[in-house]
């Protein structure tokens, strides 16, 4: 292990006190012999033992390395959605996104290094790449099985991770079986209701010889909340008085986003499984699940940098920093006047204000046709076809802008104060010009919708991404005898065809447009379209506002779109299509003393896509293609050291490509600002490959223990840059563009991500039996697991034609933590189940800056929380439970860091951790009710 995760590790050692004494402890009493033949008596009373023991049953037995969270003997996990109930799982970090946890990064890993499956067949999120996990909910789930070392039969993408969703089949149960929840619940902040209801029903029934299971599920899931919301953007500025300190930021924009928010899960799933007898079968699925969020969002942005130029009329070099007592111009970005970073007075600046609804929703409907089929001799057949229909829709129902007026004495005056990074504070003034160029502030304003903020336009958006995948599987296997083992060989055939499209079209009426406005019937004055509830939200603001009207909204909305065609947006939309034919052949040999998996995969990936290029304002269409072969080789090895330890150790290769939206050839050129931004199709994939060494330790009855180590290496790192464009491909007319500025996704260097990974899971039961202890007390058992990493990536060296204005660095893996964790203590016994759950991440990188201009690589900071749950069985076929979420209610806090940040000559600057970019507070959650099982 490198000093930099030793001195990680210790530097958040109180975090680790308490899993590291739980281990000690568990490690401490003497090993049980590990018996298949214990069994927990399934009445679902005891959901965490029935869990944890099923989960452990197929991790143990795995030919690769994989992790599993299982339902309890009545079929539930105890989350809500996949995100959340994966999130437990050793190794696994969630994102979130207003508090909900949404993408899962398997150990501290990119995000789109994770792929999600249904039943083995990998789906393709609305989003793309970055698979969304809080559109699933965990109602349809049986088992979440990740597997984090690739096998030559999962799909190439998969990098650091597969999260396998197992959906629930009718022959899961002895016979008829009933399930079903209702409960509701608040959430603190703005006291808003919680609503859920799922219902599963399954039964099976003989038909001819053999037999036929169906099975039918549907969940609903509300949750309404408000947020607490601050933002700030930075920059260098060219005016900046105090011995031109290249290092110093000052906010040039800040804003209040507060959210009002409705967010709902749908799901509808229904699955039929016939065995005409023992040795086929056939299965067919099909799932909807629907995830909306109903987003009204009031923007509050002060432009604070508005009148910098006026900074240079006054300020010719180094100053006292200290108050003048006279300001000419705004004072933004003026030390001599007073004014800080952290702290000061603008004055005049102006309001821009957006009043939007969102109507956003995500979609997935899969269908599966599956079949296995043993034709004796040790030969079988496995088939399946699969159609998906993903949806991401990100309509915009409605956005207002307003904005203040250009006469200085009609805006606020606004004081700041940034000292403390968790609060955004501005009081507002109004402003005064007693002389020509001399401002100062006047009376004190609280309602910011007393200033004049007049309409400037309104802005209607449809916008749907719509990815339409196809899947055909064949593998054909044969199980024999070879070198004294137990040998199994597989040789398959995939072919995957996925087509996005993305159609936008909008229509923006200027504040201007009388008739029109007066046509949908829109307001030009915010104070005739607001209501008058009060901020339901925690955040110290500084002043008040009024909510805008979301019924108004919805009424002006549905008249603009009756009357006016809305046009596309050229440079947006494009058509995606990506087919992957797909070969590998692989091999399994199982001996008294362990098994060896291995085998090759064969990928060609053919890649075509149609956009609208734009050179000036010349609109043209554009079509590329591309293709490449992947060979990925994997090898896993696993050593039964005794009847309960298990080593590990494996080789895989992946390859990440990237986004569809990032392979697009929408290409806009501008010659006036030689630059150039859009997609690159001919992006590489980024390639891995990883070892894997793991111990595993099984304890009676449910009892586990596992540490391990992993390296993983990566070429053609994918990330987004400015850099030159370097190449000749775009010339036309007599006109070089080589030396232009391109934006968008590209290859960096190479990277590697390491660490080691603990986990334990232990109930006293075991070890109390014939000690004379009170029975009560086998009830108490512990679950923790640790991951440490450490990441790089080389980062190229950008330039503006021969001009160098970054030099090349080593920065983390986007997306990547340093320690990711989660510790839990339960109860469990007589029909009560009491846990309490704590999880953490560490900072990790969410952006990586380009040039010096920038305000540092962004980083989200550490995101912890701790839930509480308590569950009672009061008959065996009903019982209670209830939930509380967050308990901490931390904030989430996005921030800019120039410390880590090299100049042109490579010299390094002082981390700081000091610029907020976002700051978001959610509020605690509370729910309860009722479960029944027949």
């Amino acid at each position: 292990m490198s000093y930099n995760v030793i001195r990680r590790l210790c530097a958040h050692r109180s975090h680790v006190l308490l899993s590291s004494s739980l281990l000690a402890l568990t490690l401490a009493s003497p090993a049980l012999a590990n018996d298949d033949a214990d069994t927990i008596v399934v009445l679902g009373s005891r959901p965490i033992a029935e869990s944890e023991a099923a989960a452990l049953t197929i991790q143990r037995k795995a030919d690769s390395l994989v992790t599993v969270a299982a339902a309890d003997g009545v079929g539930r996990l105890p989350d809500q959605n996949i995100a959340q109930a994966a999130g437990r799982l050793p190794g696994l970090a969630v994102e979130r996104d207003q508090g909900q946890a949404r993408y899962i990064s398997v150990r501290g890993a990119p995000n789109y290094w994770t792929t999600l499956s249904f039943d083995g067949i990998n789906i393709v999120s609305p989003e793309g790449r970055d698979a969304r996990f809080d559109s699933i909910p965990s109602a349809i789930a049986a088992q979440i099985v990740v597997s984090k070392a690739v096998t030559p039969d999962m799909p190439g993408e998969t990098v650091s991770g597969n999260v396998n969703i197992v959906t629930r089949s009718a022959f899961d149960f002895a016979g008829r079986h009933l399930a079903a929840k209702m409960g509701y619940g608040m959430a603190q902040l703005g006291d808003r209701p919680e609503k859920e209801a799922s219902i599963v029903l399954s039964d099976r029934f003989a038909v001819g010889g053999g037999e036929l299971g169906l099975l039918i599920s549907g969940s609903y899931y509300q949750r309404d909340m408000v947020t607490d919301n601050f933002e700030s953007d930075w920059e260098p500025v060219t005016n900046d008085a105090y011995a031109g300190n290249a290092t110093r930021f000052w906010a040039h924009e800040t804003e209040n986003k507060l959210y009002r928010l409705t967010r709902k899960n749908w799901s509808m799933s229904g699955r039929a499984d016939w065995k005409p007898n023992a040795n086929h079968t056939i299965s067919l699925r099909s799932l909807f699940t629907i995830f909306t969020d109903d987003e009204a969002r009031d923007n509050y942005r002060f432009d604070l940098d508005d009148k910098q130029s006026e900074t240079s009329a006054t300020v010719t070099g180094a100053c006292a920093i200290s108050p003048t007592g006279t300001v000419t111009g705004s004072g933004y970005a003026n030390m001599c006047v007073g004014n800080t970073p952290q702290q000061g007075t603008i004055y005049g600046i102006d309001i821009r204000q957006r009043s939007t609804l969102r109507a956003y929703k995500q979609s997935i409907f899969t269908n599966t046709l599956e079949g296995k089929h043993d034709f004796g001799n040790g030969w079988n057949l496995h088939w399946l076809g699969n159609y998906t229909l993903s949806k991401d829709d990100r309509s915009v129902l409605g956005e207002a802008s307003w904005e203040s007026p250009s006469s200085r004495t009609s805006r606020p005056t606004v004081a700041y104060n940034f000292s403390n990074p968790n609060v955004s504070l501005l009081n507002l003034y109004t402003t005064l010009n007693p002389s020509s160029g001399v401002y100062s502030a006047g009376t004190a304003v609280t309602d910011i919708d007393s200033f004049s903020k007049p309409l400037s336009s309104i802005t209607f958006l449809d916008a749907v991404d719509r990815t339409r995948a196809y899947t055909g599987k064949l593998v054909v296997s044969k199980k024999t005898q070879l070198l004294g083992a137990e040998a199994s060989f597989k040789l398959g055939f995939q072919f995957d065809q996925r087509t996005k499209i993305v159609d936008e079209r909008s229509l923006s009426i200027s504040g201007t447009d009388s008739t029109r406005l007066s046509a949908i019937g829109m307001p030009t004055d915010y104070n005739q379209f607001n209501i008058a509830t009060p901020f339901r939200g925690a955040l110290q603001m500084g002043y008040t506002f009024h909510y805008f009207d979301i019924d108004k909204m919805r009424a002006v909305a549905a008249k603009a779109r009756a009357l006016y065609a809305f046009s596309a947006n050229t440079a947006n939309n494009y058509n995606v299509r990506e087919q992957v034919y797909a070969g590998f052949a692989m091999g399994t040999l199982r001996f008294d003393w362990g098994s060896l998996l291995g085998g090759l995969r064969i990928e060609h990936v053919t890649n075509r896509g149609d956009a609208i290029g734009t050179v000036n304002t010349v609109n043209t269409p554009v079509t590329s293609s591309s293709n490449h072969t992947l060979l990925l080789p994997s090898a896993h090895l696993n050593i039964n050291l005794d009847q309960t330890k298990k080593l590990r150790i494996s080789f895989s290769t992946g390859a990440a490509r990237a986004d569809y939206d990032q392979m697009r050839p929408n290409v806009v050129i501008s010659d006036t600002n030689l630059t150039i931004s859009g997609g690159n199709p001919s992006v590489k994939p980024e390639r891995t490959w990883g070892l894997d060494a793991y111990l595993e330790w099984y304890r009676r009855p449910s009892g586990y223990f596992m540490i391990g180590a992993f390296y993983k290496r990566a070429s053609n790192v994918l990330y987004s840059q400015s850099r030159s464009f370097g190449s000749h491909a775009l010339d036309s007319d007599g006109i070089d563009r080589s030396g232009y500025t391109y934006s968008g996704v590209t290859n960096a260097g190479s990277g590697r991500l390491y660490g080691m990974e603990v986990a334990v899971q232990q109930s006293l039961e075991p070890f109390i039996q014939g000690t004379g202890v009170p029975a009560w007390m086998g009830g108490f058992g512990v679950s923790a697991n640790l991951t440490l990493n450490d990441s790089r990536m080389y980062k190229p060296a950008v330039y503006s034609g021969s001009t160098l204005l970054m030099a090349g660095r080593n920065v983390r893996l986007p997306g990547t933590s340093d320690l990711v964790y989660n510790i839990g203590g339960y109860y469990e016994k007589y029909g009560l189940t009491l846990r309490l759950q704590y999880q953490r991440r560490s900072m990790w990188m969410d952006g990586v800056a380009d040039t010096l201009a920038d305000a540092g690589d962004t980083y989200w900071d550490a995101d912890d929380e701790l839930d509480f749950s308590a569950r009672y069985a009061v008959t065996r076929h009903i019982s209670v439970y209830f939930d509380a979420s967050n308990l901490l209610n931390n904030p989430g806090r996005r921030f800019a860091e120039p410390g880590n940040m090299l100049t042109a000559s490579g010299t390094p600057t002082p981390f700081t951790r000091g610029y907020t970019m976002e700051w978001e507070r959610f509020g605690r959650r509370f729910s309860g009710g009722v479960r029944v099982t027949f």
